[in-house]
């Protein structure tokens, strides 16, 4: 699709969704004020919020798809996954305290994460090699926010996945469990169930994921070929949720359970 939006514009709606992370608010999405604007669009507006985030000191450390179920795609009108940047300070450790009110409406996601030990050339990439390349395959949990109201509350506007994607494909935080999944397990295989305070809120399998995880990792190298951006050695790979998001509040205790692959857990204080 063709930007529409002019440099101008793509900062200012840039800056606003800045501005909310940093004072911890919500804003109206930008399609709000741009309701034309097409899916290219959106991915400049996460550019140059990145940008803002890079000139301040942030570094690079991965990436992230979503939307990697047919479900979720039908839901927010899109017919194939999204994309994010995945920040230094956005890693979290496992079983780490983490304050809620530091993210707007958090939410938590079950995933599973490739570490690279080798840049991925994306001409034919298959699962296998996303494997090979790999230096760990790991358990992982997804912390998303949304900086732009999900559904306004004074017009009860839906934002849309150009939103979505503006808000730097909603990510926030990840956590990375302490125990790798062998290459030679059978990925799509792996289940998890997430408990909040004890109780299960979800449980899903990784085929939900595009039928392999490793699939995620395909389509963003190659869709990153597009534009001149390579998925380089050392960068963490989050491959998509296959579990609905769970909300989350200052109290809740979480942990994903993946069975011999063992836990992810984290508490929000």
């Amino acid at each position: 699709m063709p930007i529409t939006l002019s440099s101008e514009e793509i900062s200012a709606q840039a800056q606003r969704l800045d501005q909310a992370e940093q004072d911890r608010i919500q804003v109206k999405p930008p399609t709000v004020y741009h309701p034309d604007m097409t899916i290219d669009d959106a991915y400049h507006i996460q550019d140059a919020w990145i940008e803002r985030k890079l000139a301040r000191g942030r570094q690079i450390v991965g990436h992230k798809v979503g939307l990697t179920s047919k479900v979720m795609q039908e839901a927010m009108a899109i017919n194939e996954s999204d994309f994010g940047i995945l920040l230094d300070d956005m890693i979290f450790a496992d079983g780490a305290e983490i304050r809620a009110a530091d993210f707007t409406d958090p939410r938590i996601e079950v995933e599973i994460a490739f570490r690279l030990a080798h840049d991925l050339d994306p001409a034919g990439l298959d699962i296998q090699a996303v494997i090979a390349a790999s230096a760990a395959i790991v358990p992982s949990l997804e912390l998303i926010a949304a900086r732009s109201y999900r559904v306004d509350p004074e017009t009860g506007y839906r934002r849309t996945v150009k939103d979505t994607i503006s808000d730097n494909a909603a990510n926030a935080g990840i956590i990375t469990g302490s125990q790798s999944i062998p290459k030679d397990a059978d990925i799509p295989w792996v289940s998890a169930v997430i408990k909040k305070n004890g109780v299960i809120e979800e449980s899903g399998v990784a085929a939900a994921v595009l039928n392999h995880p490793a699939n995620a990792v395909i389509w963003l190298a190659q869709k990153y070929a597009e534009i001149n951006r390579t998925l380089k050695a050392g960068q963490i790979i989050l491959a998509g949720s296959f579990t609905r998001p769970i909300k989350v509040e200052a109290g809740d205790h979480i942990i994903a359970d993946f069975n011999q692959y063992g836990t992810v857990s984290c508490r929000f204080v």
